[in-house]
Formats: structure tokens, C-alpha cells, sequence
């Protein structure tokens, strides 16, 4: 079988949900903030055209936003989650073999296609995608993945592909080669192109011609590796099935600073609920976890403070009775008075299989129960949202939550939000 891959990315994906629901946004230029309404992380076309640049923080350009009419929204990721799955959803019509490499981007094996006419079928991709979703896409495809990439990324500055670039020829894969720079090609980035930059490389066609020694030498194997799919050797397979984590941390910067214990508690116990959810999500158990706690790095020099402290379980669990135990003990141990705080955070660690752990003579006899009650509240927020079921040390006034001050609603998840329309 003859390899072929496709790789499907949203264009502005943030900015494009936001304009799914609000077409009067089409032709604006929009800007979605990070988290607390920091810095610029998403940007329509028209934002780009202004000069904004990405990572700028948000206060550095309110004169712009003023002058230009720039449509600021606070990062919606509950919104963006559900639009990436239904796209996702989409692109499963199209091959059986799909792997969802972002929440913007997704691979997409066409090595069965050959006798379809490519260009055909990856047009048609696009104008369902669209149709379905209402969320606009680039197309890319050739023979790897690596190579799909640069395809996908010329269909954006091309008005001739239109979003859509099918990358089969020999002839033509070059010439798209030559007109890529080297930092542009996925997984070299800057540091890497300014080291190749120094022996001449400066294209990623002259990547493809240097030799293996000289790949495994400066780009260790991963470079060689992608030096052999910008020839056309297929190197990376799909991953369909993701590979389970390592460490699962969950953090956040408070949108002010915070001296109270109470505040910080509530904080961490929502951290904590929310990694546990992703560790049994991938059907694993931690058996440590470490909790952080930071002043602003911006502070004064007396008034710096960071420590940590790692706690390590009796057995591995996915338990948020236990693992919120264990992260409150460690946050009091590392709590001092008369500090404001502005971070605090948990990372799981020691992670292994659900269906691999070894029990302890120690091990409370509530297993069963836990993991009973655990299944039972993963439906309750799957059906009713993640904040739907809490605890009481989560509390409720949230004086850590994060700021939103430019927040859409979430038009697919929650039926408060559902448009409204009304005929006349």
C-alpha cells in the first residue's frame, strides 16, 4: 500500500468558533486572550493584518483595539473543545484512520485512496467540514506526514490552492520545499534553523538533501527521522490511539493575588478534581503527586516565595477522596502567612495502568466503593458539565477563578446558552 496522508487544520480556529455563532463577527478582526485575559493566543486574519502579534499582552494593545474596532473575547475552552470534536466527528466520515494530532488538527490516512481523485476528495473534505460545522479548513496531503505539513501550510498562502494542496509529484513537492524555509518545517523550529542557518541550510529542500550522518549528527535521531519524511519515506505512523501520560499537572495564575488558605484550598481542590478526571480518562492510577505554590515572579525581593512538596500514596489511585486528601496535607505544609499568593498548582506523577496496580497491605478497603463513586460522578459531569457535582472544600465564592471578562457563551454545552431565534 502506498503511503498518503492528509492533515486537516482550522484556520483561526478560536477566532472561526467564535464566529460560528456570531456571524456579524465575519470580516472583523477578533483576538482571544489567554488565560485571566493576559496575552493574545488566537487572531483572525483581519487582527493579523493590523500588527498584532501573538503572545502580546492584552494591556499593550488597547489603543489598537480602540482605533480598529478588534473584537476581544476571554479564551472560551469549552466552546472550542465541543466545535474540535465535532469537526473530529466530521473527518470520521472521510477515513476509518484518523488521528486528532491538536484541538485544531487532525491526520487523516489516505493510503487506500490512490484510485480517488485526491484533489476531488480533499475539496470535498473542506466543503463539508465547513457546511457542518461552520468552521473553515486548510487541506494538506502527501505522501507523509512531515511532507502533508508543508502542504497544508502553502494551501493557506496560496490563493490558487484555496485552502486545499495535494502534494504527489515529485516536481511539485521541491518546488513547495524550496519556497519553505527550514524553522517552518514541523519539529525543527528557530533554534534548530538558526544551527542550520550556520552550515547553509536554509530551505527545507536543503534539509532533504543532506546527508544521514549530517541529520544524526546536528538533528539527533527525531531530525533524521524528519530529514527521511521531507524525501518521502514515511517515518511517522498515525496515532489513533493516544499514548497515555506521563505527569498530568493542572495549574493556574489566580486573577489576583491571594492570602487567605481557604482561597488557595478551594483553588487546588478544583486542580485536583480535574487531573484526577483526566487520569481516569486514560484508565490510570498516579502514585505521587506533588503540589506547588508561588508568589508573583514580579514580586518584591522579601516578598518572593515558591515551594513544593510531594506526597507519595500507599498505592496508585484515581481517587478524588484520596487524592484530594493528600493535596490539601501537602498544601499545608507548604502554606506560609503574610505571603501573596498568586499560583498554585498539582502535578500527578508515578502514573501507571488502572489494570497494573499493585495494592499495599495498607490499601484502604474502600476501593470498590471509590471506584463506584468515581464512575458515578464522571457521568454526572459527562451529562451535566464538569462543575455540575463538586466538593465542599471547592467551595463556592471562587475569588480564584480565573478572569473572563470577554467570555462568549458556550452556545453547544450548556442549554442556558443555546441561540435563540424568534420568527416574526
Amino acid at each position: 500500500m502506498t503511503s498518503l496522508f492528509a492533515i486537516v487544520d482550522g484556520n483561526n480556529f478560536y477566532a472561526s468558533c467564535e464566529r460560528v455563532f456570531n456571524p456579524s463577527l465575519e470580516g472583523k478582526p477578533i483576538v482571544v486572550l489567554s488565560n485571566n485575559d493576559g496575552a493574545v493566543i488566537a487572531r483572525s486574519n483581519e487582527a493579523k493584518a493590523l500588527g498584532v502579534k501573538m503572545g502580546v499582552p492584552a494591556f499593550e494593545i488597547k489603543k489598537l483595539v480602540r482605533e480598529h474596532g478588534i473584537q476581544v473575547f476571554s479564551s472560551n475552552y469549552e466552546l472550542y473543545g465541543d466545535m474540535s470534536r465535532r469537526v473530529v466527528e466530521t473527518l470520521q466520515q472521510f477515513t476509518p484512520n484518523l488521528e486528532v494530532y491538536s484541538i485544531d488538527e487532525s491526520f487523516l490516512d489516505l493510503g487506500d485512496f490512490y484510485n480517488t481523485d485526491i484533489q476531488a476528495y480533499a475539496r470535498t473534505i473542506k466543503t463539508t467540514v465547513l457546511q457542518w460545522t461552520g468552521i473553515p479548513v486548510a487541506v494538506g496531503v502527501a505522501p507523509t506526514k512531515t511532507l502533508a505539513k508543508v502542504a497544508n501550510r502553502l494551501s493557506k498562502k496560496s490563493a490558487k490552492a484555496n485552502g486545499v494542496l495535494v502534494l504527489t509529484d515529485k516536481h511539485h513537492i521541491q518546488e513547495a520545499l524550496k519556497r519553505t524555509e527550514v524553522g517552518d518545517v514541523w519539529g525543527i523550529g528557530r533554534r534548530y534553523a538558526k544551527k542550520l542557518a550556520a552550515f547553509g541550510v536554509i530551505t527545507a529542500w536543503d534539509l532533504s538533501q543532506v546527508t544521514d550522518a549530517f541529520a544524526k549528527k546536528h538533528l539527533t535521531v527525531v531530525g533524521h527521522r524528519t530529514v527521511k519524511e521531507l524525501r518521502g519515506e514515511p517515518c511517522i505512523d498515525l496515532e489513533m490511539v493516544p499514548p497515555a501520560k506521563q505527569n498530568i499537572c493542572t495549574s493556574r495564575s489566580f486573577p489576583r493575588n491571594l492570602t487567605a488558605l481557604t482561597d488557595i484550598e478551594e483553588a487546588l481542590a478544583t486542580h485536583t478534581v480535574r487531573c484526577a478526571t483526566k487520569l481516569r480518562r486514560q484508565k490510570s492510577c498516579a502514585g505521587a503527586l506533588t503540589v506547588f505554590l508561588q508568589t508573583s515572579r514580579f514580586a518584591e525581593q522579601g516578598e518572593l516565595y515558591f515551594n513544593s512538596h510531594t506526597v507519595r500514596l500507599e498505592s496508585p489511585s484515581s481517587s478524588e477522596l484520596e487524592l484530594l486528601h493528600a493535596a490539601i496535607a501537602a498544601l499545608k505544609k507548604i502554606y506560609r502567612n503574610g505571603y501573596r499568593y498568586k499560583k498554585t498548582g498539582i502535578i500527578l506523577q508515578d502514573i501507571v495502568p488502572a489494570n497494573q496496580v499493585q495494592l499495599s497491605l495498607l490499601s484502604s478497603g474502600n476501593i470498590t466503593r471509590d471506584s463506584k463513586l468515581m464512575h458515578t460522578l464522571d457521568n454526572l459531569r459527562e451529562r451535566y458539565g464538569h462543575s455540575s457535582v463538586g466538593y465542599g472544600v471547592q467551595g463556592t465564592g471562587k475569588e480564584w477563578e480565573m478572569k473572563k471578562e470577554h467570555i462568549s457563551p458556550c452556545y453547544t454545552t450548556k442549554l442556558s446558552d443555546i441561540l435563540k431565534v424568534r420568527a416574526r
